[in-house]
């Protein structure tokens, strides 16, 4: 076996028997390449390549400061490789099913205090009906800890006020049923009844909540882009993103005593471990308030 011809083999598995987009394939080819160059450098052939090969070859991305996020994808793509390669028989055992991948750094937006939420909402002229329609979304997003996708995608029939519920299609289409407290919801009733009703909403698009001046539903961009103009207008010197809403919502609950439990099923997380990120966030305030006010913190 050698390099040139199995790389060659392979761009053909993806194409013909994976089915793959030209990006997909191109990407797992520069992934295999970086590997290869490596290799080659190493005088290692396919077959040869153990395990630590790989870790040394990671080591060495660590020394280049490639970011773990990046690592992680090529690693995606050589364990491809290497499941290619057992496919047909050309290996019995892949090296880089074994392969640790890098730990994915958690870049967790600003926290919003309820203070933040108020001075935002304050810039909006409710006078106007599309400000009038943004108040009411950062109120849900706050209230509800909705995604950004799950929120533009909200159709009315999702809406149950009798219960105040939502119900909020997630990631991999599944569904989760949210409360709405009661500010929100009244808010988002006053927008339905009041100011949705003057909208000319173009055919198809009436089945969405919250709808823009031409008779669409909103896109993601629309909101993150006037949230951040609002952030702006209200002197907040934080990063913002609708996330940032999702995020504080969360971290409000986990603070006050919320079960972790019922937490990751408002969120629509999959795993437990998504979660509890946020009483991490608990315990480093409460260090950092141990710190500021003990006097034996204070003298180290």
């Amino acid at each position: 076996m050698d390099w040139q011809r199995d790389i060659r083999d392979f761009e053909t598995w993806l194409r013909l028997e994976k089915g793959l987009a030209d990006n997909s394939v191109e990407a797992y080819l520069r992934d295999v390449g970086q590997m290869r160059r490596f290799m080659e450098d190493q005088g290692v052939e396919p077959e040869a390549v153990t395990l630590e090969h790989l870790q040394l070859l990671l080591g060495q991305l660590n020394d280049m400061g490639i970011a773990p996020a990046s690592q992680r994808r090529m690693i995606a793509g050589w364990r491809m490789f290497y499941k290619h390669l057992v496919v047909e028989d050309a290996m019995k055992d892949s090296p880089a099913e074994m392969l640790d991948l890098p730990v994915r750094p958690r870049h967790l937006p600003d926290v919003l205090s309820d203070e933040d939420i108020t001075k935002i909402q304050a810039t909006f002229d409710l006078s106007l009906p599309d400000q009038f329609r943004n108040n009411v979304i950062v109120e849900v997003l706050y209230g509800c800890g909705l995604r950004v996708s799950e929120l533009v995608n909200l159709k009315m029939s999702n809406v149950y006020e009798d219960e105040g519920m939502l119900q909020v299609i997630g990631k991999g289409d599944k569904e989760r049923w949210v409360p709405i407290n009661a500010r929100a919801l009244e808010m988002m009733e006053m927008y339905i009844h009041t100011v949705r009703v003057h909208y000319d909403i173009k055919p198809g698009e009436e089945k969405f909540v919250f709808i823009n001046r031409l008779g669409r539903h909103l896109s993601r961009n629309y909101v993150f882009m006037f949230l951040q103009q609002a952030v702006k207008d209200a002197g907040l010197n934080k990063h913002v993103s609708p996330h940032s809403l999702r995020h504080s919502f969360a971290t409000e609950l986990v603070e006050n005593g919320a079960d972790l439990r019922a937490v990751q099923e408002m969120l629509g997380h999959e795993s437990i471990s998504t979660t509890e990120i946020y009483t991490h966030l608990t315990r480093d305030a409460l260090r950092n308030t141990i710190e500021a006010y003990h006097p034996h913190y204070k003298k180290v």
